[in-house]
């Protein structure tokens, strides 16, 4: 199993809308239940960097950017952030209720 995993460093002013817009977007996935995705995004203890963890079960497209709310986090974030994001694929060796 694969994990996508997409590290951003926002501006520090641009915190607290990040941080908005995330429950925002994770209230319109809680409420549209899309199947086959998992999906998780956290802050590191900088306060400034965030992962975003994508896993989709085997030959499921990416149910998320048919959301409004994905969208627009998607098209907001890249005025937040303070460079590239960086995307990296990692291999799931073991997970408990995870992945």
């Amino acid at each position: 199993m694969s994990v996508l995993i997409v590290r951003s460093a926002v501006k520090a002013d641009a915190v607290d809308d990040v941080d908005a817009a995330i429950a925002q977007m994770f209230a319109a996935i809680e409420q549209a239940q899309p199947s086959g995705v998992r999906y998780a995004s956290c802050k590191l203890s900088d306060g400034v960097t965030y992962l975003a963890l994508l896993e989709l079960d085997e030959g499921v497209d990416n149910p998320l950017p048919a959301l409004p709310e994905f969208r627009d986090f998607q098209d907001k974030l890249k005025t937040w952030t303070a460079g590239p994001p960086t995307p990296d694929q990692a291999t799931v060796i073991g997970s408990y209720r995870l992945f």
